[in-house]
């Protein structure tokens, strides 16, 4: 805990930049976290107690100078409003967030590899993220590691943990790989998963869900004989 003196002397949100302006090296590295962000907006929707950021500038005290930032391409921080102040946050500084550090932070490996295996590690380990996770989906032969991998901390150093979809009980949710159209491409993308291991399905997954079961109970009921178009109420 920083001392009064000492958190008054730090910079506030508004006099730092919201990232480090270093552009992301391809498309994905920015769609692909918002897809968890957009996700996370309908599963925990009646909820104030969280923040997903997308490539914003993290502040800490615990790196070489606090107006440095890291910048994941996404964290999770919970226990924090999800509008700080009712407004929306430019950067996330952790002294301006009672030092509530996130819990959750992504890195996904680009064409130019960016320390994600060690010099972002150890940030992440100083910092005190629980769940540190890796997306390689084009370079882990090269890399020589796996295409997700996810990181819990325990007794101060980063273990690497098995399973997929891997559930991270701290935070109620699991996280893992998922094929499927968007936008009208098929690619890979992460997904949330429940407890109990099912996977949330994106709006657009639920809109089709939806229109397949009214084609189905349509087709039954044609079956039947029974012209859903003509039923009372219609």
């Amino acid at each position: 805990m920083l001392s009064p003196d000492l958190k008054n002397a730090l910079p506030t949100t508004d006099e730092l930049p919201c990232s480090d302006d270093t552009p992301v090296d391809n498309e994905d590295q920015n769609f692909l976290p918002n897809i968890l962000l957009f996700l996370l907006n309908s599963i925990w929707a009646n909820r104030m107690d969280w923040y997903f950021g997308v490539d914003m500038g993290v502040y800490q005290t615990t790196g070489v100078n606090a107006r440095v930032p890291v910048v994941p391409n996404a964290f999770l921080s919970l226990g924090v409003e999800r509008k700080k102040g009712g407004k929306s946050r430019k950067s996330y500084a952790v002294w301006e967030e009672n030092e509530i550090v996130p819990i959750f932070t992504l890195e996904m490996v680009s064409h130019t590899p960016g320390g994600e295996y060690d010099e972002k590690l150890d940030i992440y380990r100083k910092l005190g993220v629980l769940y540190y996770v890796i997306y390689n989906p084009e370079f882990w032969r090269r890399d020589q590691h796996q295409p997700l991998e996810v990181y819990k901390l325990l007794d101060g150093n980063y273990q690497l943990q098995i399973g997929e979809p891997y559930l991270m009980p701290e935070i109620g949710l699991g996280i893992g790989r998922h094929q499927a159209v968007i936008g009208g491409i098929q690619q890979e993308f992460l997904c949330w998963y429940d407890e109990q291991g099912k996977r949330y399905l994106t709006d657009a997954e639920q809109a089709q869900q939806e229109r397949s079961r009214a084609e189905q109970l349509a087709e039954y009921l044609r079956s039947l004989g029974v012209d859903s178009n003509n039923l009372p109420g219609n």
